[in-house]
């Protein structure tokens, strides 16, 4: 991979962070930088431009092409050296690419009803 992998996700959200800390991604992906949605960082600015809601779901770009949502937890999955516990149970889960498409939405409605019990805002939305 020429450019770093970039994985930007819900800074806000519990399961979000928790995500990518467990992450242990292939160390032959190089260099990887993890990116809050909730910034101005630039790659958050075109991803929103090109139409990407990031309220439904992370994103990842490699080598210039962006996958998001289910797509997104899929390549991380693929990516992901084996482990046990937790982190190998939504390696198994997310590897395949059809588990990862019907457990994406399940795994999307955890992530908003943490974040309305928690008092947060969706990504982008206006202070109450």
């Amino acid at each position: 991979m020429s450019e770093p992998v970039i994985i930007v996700y819900d800074g806000e959200c519990p399961f979000c962070s928790a995500y990518v800390k467990m992450l242990r991604l292939r160390r032959s992906l190089g260099a990887i930088e993890m990116v809050d949605a909730r910034s101005d960082h630039p790659l958050v600015r075109e991803m929103i431009a090109r139409g990407l809601d990031l309220n439904e779901g992370m994103a990842v770009k490699v080598d210039g092409v962006i996958h998001h949502g289910d797509a997104a937890i899929h390549w991380l999955s693929l990516m992901s050296t084996p482990s046990a516990g937790l982190n190998g149970a939504m390696a198994w889960l997310l590897k395949d690419r059809r588990r990862a498409r019907i457990a994406y939405p399940i795994l999307r409605s955890g992530r908003n009803l943490a974040l309305r019990l928690l008092g947060r805002r969706k990504i982008g939305a206006a202070p109450r």
